[in-house]
């Protein structure tokens, strides 16, 4: 049995990963699905990303680390800050994070301008919003989980964007080399920006492995949740809660 803790994307709740966990834990696993800081039952929790890594690390305890999206940015965070804790990654449509500081500094300030919609206009607007966007085309209502969306907090939402947004990420690049775990990156074959950063990710992630995911956007977990598990349970098999062989020491 390898426990995981799940850690959903901007806008969700750990809800959404209900489904998946099910039959995770049927295939034999201990699932764990958190709210990230600013969501669901941690709205109020005002945290960046290295002080949001560390709690999840320290809330989640050994395990490993399943993270979509602004999910996955933590995983990396926890494991760079606790990796006696994090004993395997799976980054679903994911990202290292911005390296060009002008890039980098426009993304601040469209997260922040965003957040500032999220208070003027609420969450249920904001939703329509944020699922119109290509994006998310790839989804259906069920798997949209609007209802479990309309949980979150203006302000929670707000916050997570304006301390843990792409925007406000340092670049983790240069310090990826240095993980000592099983990884897994996960892309949606109909996302070409996440299937590069993925194949970046997987070449820079020592041992790390890449699955493309047919048939699938941005939420890949979402969009196909059969082929999902067709790519994560056997690797769980491999690889999770084990020494990464390939991988070079944590300096």
């Amino acid at each position: 049995m390898t426990r995981l803790v799940l850690v959903h994307g901007f806008t969700q709740t750990a809800r959404s990963w209900d489904e998946l966990a099910r039959r995770m834990a049927g295939a034999g696993h201990e699932p764990l699905a958190l709210d990230a800081p600013g969501h669901g039952a941690a709205a109020e929790l005002d945290l960046d990303l290295v002080d949001g890594g560390a709690w999840l690390a320290a809330t989640g305890g050994r395990a490993t680390y399943v993270g979509y999206s602004m999910g996955g940015r933590l995983c990396l965070h926890a494991a760079l800050a606790a990796p006696d804790v994090v004993r395997g990654l799976v980054l679903v449509s994911a990202t290292g994070g911005i390296e060009d500081p002008l890039e980098r500094d426009q993304r601040r300030r469209a997260d922040d301008a965003l957040a500032d919609r999220i208070e003027r206009i609420g969450v249920p607007a904001f939703l329509d919003e944020w699922l119109a966007q290509p994006l998310f085309a790839g989804l259906d209502a069920a798997a949209a989980g609007r209802a479990e969306r309309l949980q979150n907090t203006a302000a929670g939402l707000a916050s997570s964007l304006r301390r843990a947004g792409t925007g406000t990420q340092a670049p983790l690049w240069d310090r990826l080399g240095g993980l000592d775990v099983p990884t897994l990156v996960v892309a949606g074959a109909l996302d070409p920006k996440f299937v590069a950063l993925g194949q970046r990710l997987a070449a820079t992630i020592p041992g790390a492995e890449l699955a493309v995911v047919d048939g699938a956007g941005h939420t890949v977990h979402l969009e196909q949740p059969d082929r999902f598990l067709d790519v994560l349970l056997p690797w769980l098999a491999r690889h999770a809660d084990s020494p990464n062989p390939a991988a070079s020491s944590t300096p």
